[in-house]
């Protein structure tokens, strides 16, 4: 398993359009990933709970990926998250 924490750096936090860019983004990958934040953890595929989970400004999100690409999941996500979020 691999994991990596991000502190969001985007004014207005996870919304619906980065975070469907990210769902979009995880589904490349065949490795189980999974964000968790504020006490709650949720498989990376879900768009509205991930949504549901009101990431904000500040808040630190912890990814993780366990499978067969969970290094270049880990890797491609990380880049993500610092361009986008």
């Amino acid at each position: 398993m691999k994991t990596f924490e991000y502190t969001i750096t985007d004014t207005m936090g996870i919304h619906a359009r980065p975070a469907g860019m990210l769902v979009q983004e995880i589904r490349k990958y065949k490795s189980r990933i999974t964000l968790s934040a504020k006490g709650r953890s949720t498989d990376g595929r879900k768009l509205m709970v991930i949504m549901g989970m009101g990431i904000k400004q500040g808040d630190t999100v912890m990814v993780s990926a366990e499978g067969e690409d969970e290094e270049e999941a880990i890797a491609a996500l990380e880049r993500f998250f610092s361009l986008n979020l």
